[in-house]
């Protein structure tokens, strides 16, 4: 399975070989590439793009453990406390004596550490594997945004009789536990399919589970 065609690699070193390196290796596998010398010219471009706080589209980030000024470790602390570095898996690029730091930073959240001089198919290899990370977890988020939004348009009884809906409950038990008519579940479990996009008692419990 292939990456979206549209998938970014952020590349933040600041050795120019190693950036030039690698957005080349990045292009032999059709793969989009931007290069920053240095933690601060990153966030800089992060917070240009700030419009949408949470990131849309599909992208890690291949990050230097040392660097001058802002260690790749205190950028990857600052992804991880904005939530970024959820959405953009991390993969460190170490040098021999930074391993035992960049293992425990994979413990701490990072999807792993490439160790200098590294395989160039291993290390692609891993970028496409977090680009497709990348790809399902946004899919995810949005589908939870999508959920969220039909939630909210909710009215409380709509809300009630949905909770009973999934729960399995026939018309004429809800009406019992809720003190209503049967006619009046009904016109609330019509509402509650509209709005929740569903044609099924089944596709709406399926809907709920997948959301927990």
């Amino acid at each position: 399975m292939q990456p979206p065609y549209d998938s970014m690699v952020y590349i933040v070193d600041d050795d120019i070989g190693v950036r030039e390196g690698m957005a080349w290796l990045l292009r032999t596998r059709r793969l989009l590439s931007e290069s920053y010398a240095s933690a601060e010219a990153f966030l800089e471009m992060l917070q240009r793009a700030s419009a949408s706080p949470l990131p849309q589209q599909a992208a890690c980030i291949l990050l230097d453990v040392r660097m001058p000024g802002m260690s790749g470790l205190a950028l990857f602390e600052q992804l991880q406390a904005s939530g970024i570095s959820q959405a953009w898996p991390v993969i460190f690029l170490t040098g021999h004596a930074d391993v035992p730091t960049a293992v425990d930073s994979v413990k701490r959240g990072a999807f792993d550490f490439c160790e200098k001089p590294f395989s160039d198919n291993a290390l692609v290899d891993r970028v496409e594997q977090a680009l497709l990370l990348s790809s399902e977890r946004l899919t995810e988020r949005k589908q939870q945004g999508f959920l969220q939004s039909r939630l909210s348009d909710l009215t409380e009884r709509e809300r009630d009789v949905m909770r009973l809906v999934v729960e399995g409950l026939p018309n004429k038990l809800i009406a019992d536990q809720l003190d209503i008519s049967v006619r009046t579940v009904e016109v609330h479990r019509s509402r509650v399919f509209d709005k929740m996009e569903v044609k099924s008692a089944v596709e709406l419990a399926n809907l709920m589970r997948t959301s927990t």
